[in-house]
């Protein structure tokens, strides 16, 4: 297996690329990221000089550049990470790049399996597909649930995951479809809610809580999310849709209180800001179809405490990569997902 890992310079896909390189001691992964703002290669340097592993910059939306770069490195399976994942960008401006990237992007890579003959692609895409769920409802997602989304974010990945269908359906291109819950780890762009609060209370600086705080998410460990991917590469149905969770969820309250306390802060440090417009009051995945097939998450519902405080303390631990990251606050949207 030689992988073709688009995006593999943001979040997950650099979490991905570790996981993965340290599993397979014989194998290689080509990146192919477009380095957008999200995009940074620090993520990586670890493992810039590792033979095993080669940069490509490139756009997904280029389909001449993917064909070239599967023909250079002899890929036989793509996983796909890149996307425009900034919520409040797609609210207030900028909606062009998501449907280019996470729907018009996602065509190319598929254009490009069904072209190059590959063994499969791995399309990862978001819960947010789904729509909402009441907050006090029983309900999950399951692979099942209409898509209905209420962002122009989530619209944008459904589109992708459409065309996921249909290219297995017309074309028979053995992709996988994934929908997963809110990821946290280390090397998130701050942005995102975990990573952008500890910043901000590193820096003695008040955290925005939208409305009343009791939006509800999924949360799971970005190498738990990377070792579901990685099963799939292997056992995923081809035209299989599944969705990943550990059953964990969260209100932005919660998750608020316990950074405040991991970095001993009070309520003080909260601010309440306006809502976001069509704000999805809750997630919650139902992942009884990939749990089927064997995969076991490390940090499960009763071991996230563990896993926000390692996240925490790779944050206050990693003062260089957090400056560097920090200095472009300026360019952050100071939202919260």
């Amino acid at each position: 297996m030689k992988l073709l890992v688009c995006g593999g310079a943001g979040f997950i896909g650099s979490n991905f690329i570790h996981y993965y390189l340290s599993k397979y001691p014989e194998r290689e992964v080509v990146n192919f990221d477009k380095l957008t703002y999200a995009g940074n290669l620090d993520n990586l340097k670890d493992i810039e000089n590792n033979p095993r592993y080669q940069f490509v910059q490139g756009d997904i939306i280029d389909l001449e550049k993917i064909n070239e770069t599967i023909k250079k490195y002899g890929i036989t399976h793509l996983i796909n990470f890149a996307a425009e994942t900034h919520v409040d960008r797609s609210i207030h401006g900028g909606l062009k790049d998501f449907v280019l990237t996470n729907t018009l992007g996602v065509q190319m890579l598929l254009d490009a399996v069904r072209i190059n003959n590959l063994e499969k692609m791995v399309n990862v895409s978001t819960d947010e597909v789904y729509g909402a769920l009441h907050l006090d409802s029983p309900d999950k997602f399951s692979e099942s649930t209409p898509i209905n989304p209420n962002m122009p974010y989530a619209a944008a990945k459904a589109g992708g995951d459409l065309m996921c269908h249909a290219y297995y359906v017309t074309h028979k291109v053995p992709v996988v479809v994934t929908h997963c819950s809110n990821n946290y780890g280390s090397y998130q762009y701050p942005e995102k809610l975990i990573p952008f609060f500890v910043m901000r209370l590193m820096k003695n600086e008040k955290v925005p809580m939208y409305g009343d705080g009791l939006y509800v998410r999924d949360w799971i460990h970005v190498m738990d999310h990377a070792s579901a991917l990685d099963l799939l590469l292997e056992k995923g149905e081809a035209g299989g849709v599944y969705n990943i969770g550990v059953d964990n969820e969260r209100s932005n309250m919660e998750i608020t209180h316990m950074i405040l306390k991991m970095m001993s802060k009070d309520e003080s440090s909260i601010e309440y800001v306006q809502d976001r417009p069509g704000h999805d009051r809750r997630y919650a995945i139902d992942s009884t179809k990939i749990l089927s097939l064997g995969w076991k998450p490390d940090y499960s519902r009763d071991k996230f405490e563990q896993g926000l405080k390692e996240t925490v303390d790779w944050y206050l631990s990693h003062l260089d990569w957090v400056e560097k990251i920090w200095a472009k606050k300026d360019d952050i949207n100071n939202h919260i997902k």
